[in-house]
């Protein structure tokens, strides 16, 4: 949030102070005062930014030195460097009354040393490298001390009570410090205090505002951001009459906010954003000098008042991520100073201002996120200073104003999640100055614009009406970095001219009627993150050229009609989303995603086979694998061959068998003994040829006994084969 500067810079305190009538205290010679300066120049290092300290010119020309009736009572010496200790012949200075060491190198504890000094009045040691507690004792300082800055060093420890018995206080500055104890209510008895900043000290113990704090009537400025307070903003806040500035933000404040805050007649900046703060902005509002009001990121709730539209010098209001509820007054676009208006994430409903931006040099509308409905105002960029128009996830209706399309200074335009219909104007489309233009979700028509502003590298447009080819121009969107139109009714081929995109890094084209080939080569998609082109019609195979684009993770080629196979080189993709499922695919799964971590990327691909198990896809062999590169022809020829030679062999086979019967037939009728016991006509040829399996008709204990013919009369005879 922007800061409001001192009120009262270096340049202008020493002005002051030169003007101040100070009491001349009796100083040593002008050459002695030359020697005490030229001692402290040696005692520093001899800083090469004091070279004009030397003993050819007075001190009073040199240009750290401020003097008063020849008497020096300023030293400032920011930013010079330094990295040793204050020297005690500082004091030494008898009349110095401005000390300005901020920005340099030192360290080491607070520097009693300028106890001595018993003039001084300004004290600025901000910007060092200081560590440990502020002394008890701090109020030994010069009594005329009005102005002291310990900000941004390493200061640790307790705020010492001390510091509120300082009593010509009136500038005290504690910011960006190690602080880890508390800070004192005794601050509160300093009754000319005007300036009180204590931001940036996360460390400290958390703690309320202490009541005491009201009782500051002179205080104009009070920062306390980011200091873990907590409890109630005090109701006796109503007491600091003189209240220009309050800056309470990033604590841990609860409760309402002090009825009577609103009331401060000087009261010109409030932030209170960042905390748990509840119930209503209190009413009435009398601080009709209020320019910035910031009370984000709370709890509050209840109503807008109508009184904000008195405030005629109002320049910001932040309201967002609240609870308000109900209508935004229409007097609040009416205000003549208005630039910041953000009130998003509330529940606020009803029309907006139809006059917002007509009467004012309105920089910033921001209202997504509420229950808005009706028209976006016509005239927000009226005075040509609009940056940003955000107004997504409303109920708004009707077209986008004409007037937007005239915008040079808009940089953002975020409609999406509206009921917005019609066509965008044209102009729209090529604002120089515009970088990102998002109106998904909505009823938009018309067709893709062939130009694009030179900036513009956000388009989304998912989710509307828009149809028509995409236009062969399109490779003049050479900024573009993420273009979403899924879910609208385009056609026609993916032009060539799309993939010339060097920083593209989100192309969403799903969801609508795209047809033919995707393009065979890709012109520039080097830095492409997520590609999605599926539920179109695209056909013919995917590209192998996909495979070669470096940065892809995120690929959906899903529910189109692409054939043939997988192109390998997609296995050289780090893809963590792979989706190819219903689709006209074949062949083999290539093998950097045969494996179940992309079981889902395949389904619906009937000739799509796999050799690792995948769920709804077929399984295929090892040998289906080696054949993938052999034509059908060739494999015919290899089954004919294969069959032939599977009968050759079965009949070699078989001649080699019978012959080998044969043979062993043979060897065994040269073998057997045959003794007779009496003559008969038959020989043991005649018997051995007999004693076959059909002619079996018993078995003995000592052998088997056949039945066989020994002539062609019909004699038979019993032959018993002895067992060997």
């Amino acid at each position: 949030m922007p800061k409001l500067p001192s009120p009262f810079p270096p340049p202008f305190l020493y002005f002051l102070l030169t003007l101040t009538p100070f009491l001349v205290i009796s100083q040593p010679p002008a050459h002695q005062t030359q020697t005490i300066l030229l001692t402290i120049k040696q005692q520093w290092g001899n800083p090469p930014q004091l070279s004009s300290w030397s003993t050819s010119s007075p001190p009073c020309s040199w240009p750290e030195i401020t003097c008063t009736d020849g008497a020096v009572t300023g030293l400032n010496l920011t930013n010079y460097n330094i990295t040793e200790p204050i020297p005690l012949s500082i004091c030494d200075l008898k009349n110095l009354t401005l000390l300005d060491l901020s920005f340099n190198y030192f360290s080491g504890n607070f520097p009693i040393v300028l106890y001595n000094c018993s003039s001084l009045q300004y004290i600025d040691l901000s910007q060092n490298y200081f560590v440990g507690p502020i002394p008890s004792n701090i109020n030994r300082l010069s009594s005329s001390l009005w102005y002291i800055d310990v900000g941004a060093n390493n200061f640790s420890g307790d705020i010492p009570p001390a510091i509120g018995w300082l009593p010509e206080l009136w500038f005290l500055k504690l910011y960006s410090n190690q602080f880890n104890g508390s800070f004192p209510a005794e601050i509160g008895n300093l009754s000319n205090l005007e300036y009180l900043s204590m931001p940036y000290n996360p460390l400290f113990t958390p703690a309320k505002i202490p009541p005491e704090f009201g009782k500051l009537k002179k205080l104009t400025y009070l920062w306390i951001t980011f200091a873990n307070l907590i409890g109630e903003i005090p109701a006796n806040f109503s007491g600091l009459s003189s209240l220009e500035y309050l800056d309470l933000s990033y604590n841990d404040l609860e409760g309402p906010i002090p009825k009577a805050l609103f009331q401060l007649k000087n009261l010109s900046v409030v932030y209170l954003y960042k905390n748990r703060l509840s119930g209503g902005i209190p009413t009435p509002i009398e601080s009709l000098n209020l320019i910035e009001i910031d009370l984000s990121n709370n709890n509050l709730s209840g109503s807008i008042s109508e009184d904000f539209g008195k405030l005629q010098q109002l320049e910001l209001l932040h309201l967002f991520f609240n609870q308000f509820s109900g209508k935004i007054p229409a007097s609040i676009g009416l205000l003549p100073a208005l630039k910041n208006f953000r009130v998003f994430s509330n529940q606020l409903n009803g029309t907006l201002p139809p006059e917002m931006g007509l009467h004012s040099n309105l920089e910033a509308f921001e209202v997504c996120d509420n229950l808005f409905t009706g028209a976006l105002p016509e005239n927000l960029c009226f005075r040509q200073r609009l940056t940003g128009v955000v107004a997504f996830s409303n109920n708004l209706t009707g077209e986008v104003p004409k007037s937007l399309a005239n915008c040079v200074t808009v940089r953002t335009i975020q409609l999406y999640d509206n009921n917005f219909s019609g066509e965008i104007p044209a102009g729209i489309y090529t604002l120089f100055n515009l970088l990102s233009l998002m109106i998904s979700n909505n009823s938009f028509t018309g067709n893709l614009p062939s130009e694009l502003g030179w900036n513009l590298s956000r388009l989304e447009i998912s989710d509307n009406k828009f149809s028509g080819q995409i236009p062969s121009a399109v490779s003049s969107w050479v900024r573009l970095v993420v273009f979403m139109a899924s879910n609208n009714q385009l056609s026609g081929e993916i032009p060539v001219g799309l993939t010339n995109q060097p920083q593209l890094t989100t192309l969403n084209l799903d969801g609508n009627s795209l047809t033919g080939n995707f393009p065979t080569t890709i012109l520039s998609w080097e830095n492409l993150n997520a590609l999605n082109l599926s539920r179109n019609q695209l056909s013919g195979p995917i590209p192998a050229v996909i495979g070669t684009l470096p940065d892809l993770l995120y690929l959906d080629l899903s529910e189109n009609q692409f054939s043939g196979q997988i192109p390998g080189e997609l296995g050289q993709l780090r893809l963590t989303t792979l989706n190819l499922s219903s689709n006209q695919l074949s062949g083999q799964i290539p093998s950097a995603f045969d494996n179940l971590a992309y079981d889902t990327s395949f389904l619906n691909n009937p000739n799509l086979c796999a050799t690792t198990p995948i769920p709804n896809v077929r399984f295929c062999s090892s040998k289906t694998r080696n054949s993938d590169d052999l034509s059908p022809k060739i494999l015919a020829l290899i089954l004919v061959f294969a069959v032939l030679l599977f009968f050759f062999t079965a009949l070699l086979t078989f001649f080699m068998v019978r012959d080998y019967r044969r043979k062993k037939l043979k060897r065994n009728l040269t073998a057997w003994k045959l003794t007779s016991f009496q003559r008969f006509n038959f020989t043991k040829a005649n018997i051995l040829a007999g004693l076959t399996m059909n002619n079996l008709i018993g078995s003995g204990g000592s052998g088997k006994i056949y039945r066989v013919a020994v002539n062609n009369s019909g004699n038979y005879v019993a032959v018993k084969k002895i067992w060997t």
